[in-house]
């Protein structure tokens, strides 16, 4: 009974501290500081308390996330120098992409030898990530211009901030850019696309050879791939720390103040997401049949990991993980998720296309809706690979503005807030690509609608 009351507990004192602290911001009642301190750790305890009655990883990695960002809150100075568990896990986490897709990519094509398998998931997949990316690309542009955040912004007298400049990609550095020239280059530089080409072309080679050439060659690779997922779930073990880290140093190097100043430009971007995932991602899942509740559950952790390190990278291996253990075959996880990373960031497609027309709009500059497509479709291709770099978006725009002539100052106003807003938007990156795995497993007529993803949950 004792442990059953602890989910009410947690629920009361955090209520009553998110309360008091409301209150004393907005002056309705004046409390002391370390009054309000000593509740909201309160609070925190009976969370920590609710996560043991859990014992789940998403739980905590939850609840790491309002240590993190109470711990930046409260004591900015320690939380700047937490950054570095948060580097920790992210550079634990690189070094498991590219082995673990070129274990599964190798595996699922020559272990199955039907090359028009791949040829098919190949279209089959392109096809689902420029329909749904088109989808989000008009959603970010009706949004900015129903808000028009943008409108009534006066240039600040001085910017001291500074953005590496990125000249604007042709379409035939966009496509020379997938195919890697020094395997061992792409992998050791994070190249997710140009590490899912050659895993392909060498699965396919493998598949074309003699079977007792290919047998050493295949078991090599499946025992990789077992390998590489059994280092996924010793990482993850550190995943409540890291992302705790990542969250403290975010909130402790910007304040929670920041979000007052552009909460117009952040609530357009949650609002847009948010309604991308109900009119476009939710609607997909009804169509095709997905589990809605097993496919939540599978996603809460990859999601969250996502959300707080800003980068899809981070989240991959636990992502294809779930998707294997909720019925997708490993061949079309390890095909679509790499491949979608590339193709099909649907919360960054959506966001560049919003920060686009909110520069125009805070210059007054006045676009015609055909001038938009032209430097939202710009922003498609030249956004392609960006989903393994934390604030890639942010350079791609200042280099896209470049090339349409916009100026450059209103890009350091969404500086203020762009890792807020990249957390949103990786977070649905992550969430679309799983998706897309599910739908092409389904599509394929192969996903196992039995298979038991309790394992998953119970890490």
């Amino acid at each position: 009974m004792k442990f059953k009351a602890i989910p009410l507990i947690t629920l009361i004192t955090i209520f009553i501290a998110a309360l008091l602290t409301i209150s004393n911001h907005y002056q309705i009642i004046t409390i002391a500081e370390p009054v309000l301190l000593i509740v909201r750790w309160l609070a925190i305890a009976s969370l920590i308390a609710f996560g043991f009655t859990k014992k789940t990883l998403t739980a905590w990695i939850l609840i790491s996330m309002v240590i993190g960002a109470e711990i930046g809150n409260d004591f900015p100075a320690i939380a700047i120098n937490l950054q570095v568990l948060s580097k920790i896990f992210l550079k634990m986490i690189k070094t498991i992409v590219a082995p673990l897709l070129f274990g599964t990519l190798v595996y699922g094509i020559a272990g199955h030898s039907d090359l028009k398998q791949v040829g098919r998931m190949g279209w089959k997949s392109l096809v689902y990530f420029e329909v749904v990316t088109t989808l989000a690309l008009f959603i970010g542009l009706a949004a900015i211009n129903i808000s028009k955040a943008g409108v009534g912004i006066n240039p600040p007298p001085a910017i001291n901030e500074t953005l590496e400049s990125v000249p604007a990609q042709s379409a035939t550095e966009v496509i020379l850019h997938a195919f890697p020239e020094n395997i061992a280059k792409s992998m050791a530089e994070g190249q997710v696309l140009q590490v899912v080409v050659f895993s392909i072309v060498f699965g396919i080679a493998l598949a074309m050879v003699r079977e007792d050439k290919r047998r050493p060659m295949l078991k090599a690779a499946e025992s990789l791939s077992e390998v590489m997922f059994k280092f996924t779930n010793i990482v993850m073990y550190f995943a409540p720390i890291g992302v705790g880290a990542a969250i403290a140093f975010t909130v402790g190097h910007m304040g929670l103040g920041i979000l007052v100043n552009l909460f117009q430009l952040l609530a357009t971007l949650y609002v847009a997401l948010i309604a991308f995932v109900l009119l476009v991602l939710f609607p997909i899942a009804l169509f095709f049949g997905v589990p809605i509740k097993k496919f939540l559950k599978a996603v809460a952790e990859p999601v969250s990991i996502a959300f707080a390190t800003t980068s899809s990278e981070a989240a991959l291996p636990r992502a294809m993980e779930a998707m294997e253990r909720i019925g997708v075959p490993r061949k079309i996880v390890a095909f679509v998720i790499p491949t979608g990373y590339s193709f099909n960031l649907d919360g960054t497609t959506l966001y560049l296309s919003l920060a686009a027309i909110f520069v125009a709009q805070a210059a007054g500059i006045e676009m015609t809706f055909g001038h938009q497509l032209v430097i939202v479709f710009t922003l498609m291709l030249t956004s392609k690979g960006v989903a393994g770099v934390p604030r890639a978006s942010l350079v791609i725009l200042l280099g896209t503005a470049a090339s349409f002539d916009l100026p450059v100052w209103p890009i350091f106003i969404i500086l203020g807030i762009d890792e807020l807003m990249d957390m949103a938007r990786t977070s649905v990156n992550v969430l679309g690509n799983c998706l897309a795995t599910v739908v092409i497993a389904k599509w394929e007529k192969e996903f196992d609608e039995n298979a038991n993803h309790n394992e998953l949950l119970e890490l």
